[in-house]
């Protein structure tokens, strides 16, 4: 139920969700999860989490909590975009396509003149010459034609088998050549095959999702291994039985390679031999048969050279650039792939050029590799999804790459869908598949025209709620937990991991209000990110606790109150199923307890309290929590704590004074605290001023009569309350105009006299400051929407207690500056608190009633 009834309340804005940009980190929570994006695939096949945290803390958790209603447009790509236009990033594939093309301009001709060639001797020398032919020219021509026949066959099925060579990354890839590691493995493996049929001798397939039952209870589940298809995979066709590790595809590709350049040479050195020699053979006078012999085999033979020179100068083209040049390795470089992006690189340079020898030049041309990646995604090949999964992360991730990328990835609803998909994959073989999703997914939700489109999928939210692996019950300690978690960490699978990046994606989807509804919607969501927030003494207490933990419990704060200043009906919602989870409130109080080395956490836990709040029921719910709000007393006013921790004081402060707002039972457990001398102090420190006013005033509204006297100790701000209004202005002036009227309330005539004369001020110089304000607001602000309406309550207070006032004030035109406020009234001065812009604890008493009030006292006196 949300707070209704005010007279005399203070007024604060909820963050909006706009506010919280949803891909920075603050500097000061730096976790050693950073590792370096460009060791993310090595050798050992360890995959590696990059979190960057470059924003600051005042980006990372929206502004402080405003007491006024305010409006922040969204507008978390702006640095992205200056960066993207001001500089526009060369494609480096680019090289690799033009490499193709130059290549395939090469073979095309060459295989145009062996065609010519071929059909030449075929039809004219063997067909109409054969007879005539010499010997030796013959067999030269014969030897030439099977020769570059062979050639001919061996380079239309090389691209098949470089392409095969680069299937597999984990059977007989680049970097795990498994297959041929050491001769010892190679002969267990031929001693295995001759022992063993070849069914008993088939393992089953490791390049194959698995998709079975997960038994939730336990850890076990994670180690199971894939079931085979139905179909092949190409890896592990024998060709031959017993001995099918020769016929590996990458050895047969260097075969038909060495093939192709021994049939070449052969043929430049048969063919220059017999345009040297012309030994054809006499020609008889007469001899009509053999006239035109000799300009044939000189055409053929011509024919054959420039053939076998274009494939060889094709070859040495090859390399020169792969070789030489290391065209591969540079273009690598430049994607940021790290050592195993070759597979990747060749990959897409034999799809380039496969495109340009099977079909026009340019076909190549129309490749980039992110479309190639995207392309691999959807395949069946868990290697192939492995390398599209790998390139588009790393590109995701990149700050010359990242936005083009993204763009592309994001207006193709299947690859979005695949990669959702993919996080629901807990075979650890496709651990690396379903972190680089993750990742991909966490750069796409931070874009703002993605966002929706991600949470749209039917499913995601609950794909995402399957990274939040937890395995901690509600009577489990901290020591318990970290023992579970080494335990699945150490079959080798990174639960934190997933954990962080699914927290990421959640807080970046939360940036909109409507994802915010889909999220709390999603059946067990909740709870799963609230159980985060926990972190005992243990934790946080320890300073040598692993910043990953940290972060941790960070992300699930940023998250739980990014839902929880959600506007509108899933706001109202939200926030009630957000204090029904028992643990929420706990899980917090420990934080405030024990977190004094974690302010940040503190603050985040602080906002949380002040947007839950926000409800009547969750008020009472945090109130009646043992130690909350005496926790939040001890932040609030502890004078021990450095200044840069001044934030998470005054966000004390502000939650305090919100669950003294409207709340009897809450103003009464603040008062036995004890607290009211100090608070009386704190007016005094410019820190803490405004909130301490904003409480005290609170005090005064909202408690029972019977604490009437209790209240008396306020009567000690009067003077301090008095100079603030005489010299300050904006927030610090509405808070003090406020406070007075309730402090004077406390008092008699002849205790007001004499407070004032304490502060040094005269009625008559406390009533013009008041006229002043009023003309100085002539419309309502929304820095200050309390402005007039407490200085109305001021100065009925003051011709209530004296009515020499009253003369003061119609001397001084109160009765114009009044009637001015009729005219202007807005419904920004009728509430007590604002979520975004909109009002929520309507006045009991309007600003029209007040005005009406004043002017009465002004005529009939």
């Amino acid at each position: 139920m949300t707070k209704t009834t005010s007279n005399l309340g203070i007024s604060r804005t909820l963050p909006l969700q706009a506010s919280l940009l949803s891909s920075s980190f603050p500097t000061g929570l730096v976790s050693s999860w950073n590792m370096d994006r460009r060791s993310s695939s090595e050798d050992d096949g360890s995959v590696r989490l990059q979190i960057n945290e470059p924003r600051k803390l005042s980006e990372t958790c929206g502004s402080n909590t405003n007491f006024e209603p305010l409006s922040i447009p969204e507008n978390r790509e702006s640095n992205a975009e200056s960066v993207s236009s001001a500089s526009v990033v060369r494609a480096p594939e680019k090289k690799l396509t033009l490499f193709a093309l130059r290549l395939s301009i090469f073979e095309k001709s060459a295989t145009g003149l062996g065609t010519l060639g071929f059909i030449w001797a075929t039809v004219v020398l063997l067909g109409g010459f054969a007879i005539t032919l010499d010997k030796t020219d013959f067999w030269f021509i014969t030897i030439i034609l099977l020769i570059e026949g062979a050639r001919i066959f061996s380079r239309s099925h090389e691209l098949e088998w470089q392409h095969q060579a680069t299937w597999s990354i984990t059977d007989a890839g680049i970097n795990s050549f498994r297959a041929l590691r050491s001769s010892s493995h190679i002969l267990i493996r031929t001693v295995k095959a001759i022992l063993y049929p070849l069914s008993l001798r088939r393992k089953q397939s490791q390049n194959t999702r698995e998709i079975t039952k997960v038994d939730d209870s336990q850890f076990g589940r994670w180690n199971h291994t894939r079931t085979p298809t139905r179909t092949w995979i190409s890896s592990d066709v024998p060709l031959l039985p017993y001995v099918q590790w020769v016929f590996l595809s990458r050895n047969i590709s260097k075969v038909l390679y060495w093939l192709q350049l021994l049939s070449a040479t052969t043929c430049v050195v048969l063919s220059s031999m017999k345009l040297i020699k012309h030994n054809y053979g006499e020609v008889q006078k007469g001899d009509t048969d053999k006239r035109n012999r000799q300009s044939a085999l000189n055409i053929f033979y011509a024919l054959a050279l420039a053939e076998a020179l274009l494939f060889l100068m094709e070859k040495a083209y090859w390399e020169w650039k792969v070789k030489f040049c290391k065209l591969l390795e540079e273009v690598n470089k430049e994607c940021e792939f790290g050592p195993s992006g070759m597979v990747s690189i060749k990959r897409f340079f034999y799809d380039a050029y496969s495109r340009c020898v099977n079909g026009s030049i340019f076909d190549g041309l129309k490749m980039d590799i992110a479309t190639f990646a995207m392309d691999l995604l959807a395949s069946n090949s868990s290697d192939e999804q492995l390398i599209g999964a790998r390139i588009l992360r790393q590109f995701a991730i990149s700050e010359r790459y990242s936005d083009d990328t993204l763009q592309k990835i994001g207006i193709n609803l299947s690859v979005v869908e695949r990669l959702v998909e993919m996080l629901n994959w807990k075979d650890p073989q496709e651990e690396e598949i379903r972190k680089s999703a993750a990742e991909i997914l966490s750069k796409l939700a931070g874009k703002k025209q993605n966002c929706l489109r991600v949470a749209g999928i039917p499913g995601a939210m609950e794909s995402i709620s399957s990274l939040l692996q937890t395995n901690r019950s509600s009577g489990d300690g901290a020591d318990e937990v970290g023992e579970k978690n080494l335990i699945l960490d150490h079959a080798n699978y990174s639960f934190w991991t997933f954990n962080h990046l699914g927290l990421l994606i959640l807080k970046k989807l939360a940036c909109d209000h409507d994802n915010c509804g889909k999220i709390g919607n999603t059946r067990g969501l909740l709870p799963k990110i609230i159980d985060f927030t926990h972190a005992g003494e243990k934790l946080l207490r320890d300073e040598n606790v692993a910043p990953s933990q940290i972060l941790t419990v960070k992300r699930s704060l940023q998250v739980v109150k990014m839902l929880a200043s959600t506007t509108g009906a899933p706001g109202k919602h939200l926030r009630k199923e957000i204090s029904e989870v028992v643990f929420t409130i706990s899980n917090i109080r420990d934080i405030l307890r024990h977190g004094k080395k974690h302010p940040l956490l503190q603050k985040l836990s602080i906002e949380i309290l002040t947007n839950l709040s926000l409800e009547e029921e969750a008020t009472e719910r945090i109130g009646g929590t043992g130690g909350v709000l005496k926790e939040l007393f001890n932040i609030f006013l502890n004078q021990e704590m450095p200044e840069h921790q001044n934030h998470v004081r005054r966000a004390a402060g502000e939650a305090v004074a919100m669950l003294a707002l409207e709340s009897r039972t809450n103003c009464h457990r603040i008062l036995r605290l004890q607290t009211l001398e100090t608070l009386v102090q704190a007016l005094e420190v410019p820190l803490l001023r405004v909130n301490a006013a904003r409480i005290l005033r609170n005090l005064c509204t909202y408690s029972a009569e019977e604490c009437f006297y209790q209240l008396k100790g306020v009567i000690a701000a009067a003077p301090t309350v008095l100079k603030a209004i005489m010299s300050e202005e904006n927030k610090l002036q509405e808070v003090m105009v406020g406070l007075a009227a309730l402090v004077f309330k406390h008092m008699t005539s002849e205790e007001s006299s004499i407070m004032l004369d304490r502060a040094g001020i005269k009625e008559e110089e406390l009533a013009k400051a008041l006229v002043q304000i009023l003309q100085k607001y002539s419309h309502p602000s929304a820095k200050v929407p309390r402005m007039r309406r407490f200085t109305i309550e001021l100065a009925i207070w003051m011709m209530h207690d004296n009515v020499k006032n009253v003369y003061i004030f119609k001397d001084m035109g109160m009765e114009k500056e009044l009637e001015g406020v009729l005219e202007t009234t807005a419904e920004l001065e009728s509430f007590n608190i604002f979520s975004g812009t909109v009002g929520l604890s309507r006045h009991s008493t309007t600003i029209h009633s007040l005005v009406e009030t004043a002017l009465k006292l002004l005529k009939d006196r």
